[in-house]
Parts: C-alpha cells; structure tokens; sequence
C-alpha cells in the first residue's frame, strides 16, 4: 500500500506530536516532517514535496496563508489542508483563495481530522461540517447575485444552476442537492456541468474558490 506523505506545519509543540502521532496510526498516513513557524515549512516542502500539508493559520514568522501561497507557487501539486481554531467566513476566505484545498477546525473530533486528509488526497476539497453548518443560512440556500463585471464570465447563470453550485461549495453530494432542490440527481449533473461550461471551471475545488470569491457563501462572522 502506497502511503500519503504528510508534512505538519504547527507552532505549538505538544499539540504537533500528538497530530503526529494520531495520524501515523494509520496504515495509509505517514508523516514525512514537521515544523513550528511558516518559513521552516515552507523550505522543508520545497525539499521533501509531501502529498499533503496540514497547515496551521496562525504561526510566527509566516502565517498559514502566506505559507500556503509560497508552498503552491513553489509546489503546485501539494494539496493544502488548513487547521485552525477559527471559524469566521473571513478566515475561510483568505485560506482557500492561498490555495488551501480544505480547512478543518482544531475542535473537531480526531476522526474528523483523519478523514479530511483522506478527502483532500482523494476528492480535491474537503469543508469542516462545522464551518458548513455556519455558511449556511437554511435548509435551501438562496441563490447568489452574480455581480455585473461577472456576468459575460458566468454567461448569466440560471439561478437553479447558482444555487447548485453554491451547494457543491458547502460540501453537498450530487444526491444531497437532488432532495435539497426537489429534482433528480440527472438534472443536478446536467446543471453542474452546463456551471461550470459557463465558468470555464474543472474540478470541486475551483467551484469553493469562486464562491468565495464572489460572496456567496455568505453569513455572520460568529
């Protein structure tokens, strides 16, 4: 079995022995190396090109965005995932525009952590149900204004084909959305796909990008 290499950047010591050792008890996770500030792990993941960094906000001499912005400009390839104590749309925004391809909060249970490493690795993005919870406003999200300078670019999006993609954004499966919207999951794929046709976007993780880019997930800040 082909292992997923894993590179910890944490300032706090105690807690990134423990991640290490929580997550080097899985059979398909190893931890390749480790690191206390933003500049230390930025040079180690140029050298050792894990498959995946979990990546702290907060730390000294670089923070976690400016981390994940040098680490991607460098390592196109290395998937980010950002571990954080905040919660806020502002911090979810400035992580995942760097070119974080998820964000987990530190509160969330151990399995969490487990499996949104496994989720980065094998769908491209993974969203903290926490934080979800919290960019969603009700059971069927409105759909999202799409702003004037965005419309040649959008093509001027249905809003059933908006509000599809917004829930693609906040973690919804293709089966999830059909009983959200009332449809079926056919005509969920075909408004997915004719989205991101329009978008000229490729995968799930440039889906939440644009998202956030434009605003529509959008909530209180606490």
């Amino acid at each position: 079995m082909k292992k997923l290499r894993l590179f910890l950047a944490e300032d706090q010591t105690i807690l990134r022995h423990s991640l290490k050792s929580l997550l080097e008890n899985e059979p398909d996770l190893e931890v390749v190396g480790d690191a206390g500030d933003g500049e230390e792990a930025v040079r180690q993941v140029r050298s050792l090109r894990p498959d995946i960094v979990v990546m702290d906000v907060s730390m000294p001499r670089m923070d976690g965005v400016e981390a994940t912005l040098a680490i991607k400009q460098a390592c196109p390839d290395v998937k980010v995932l950002a571990l954080t104590v905040h919660e806020t749309k502002t911090h979810i925004r400035q992580i995942l525009k760097a070119g974080a391809s998820g964000y987990i909060v530190k509160r969330s249970a151990a399995e969490e952590l487990i499996q949104a490493v496994r989720s980065v690795a094998a769908k491209g993005i993974y969203l903290d149900p926490i934080v979800a919870a919290k960019l969603v406003s009700g059971p069927t999200p409105p759909a999202p204004e799409i702003s004037a300078e965005d419309k040649p670019r959008a093509e001027q999006l249905s809003d059933r084909e908006a509000e599809v993609l917004r829930l693609i954004a906040l973690g919804y499966a293709n089966k999830e959305i059909a009983a959200l919207l009332n449809v079926s999951v056919k005509t969920v794929e075909t408004f997915k796909t004719r989205s991101l046709e329009k978008l000229k976007l490729s995968s799930r993780v440039d889906i939440v990008r644009y998202a956030i880019e434009r605003g529509w997930l959008t909530t209180s800040e606490r």
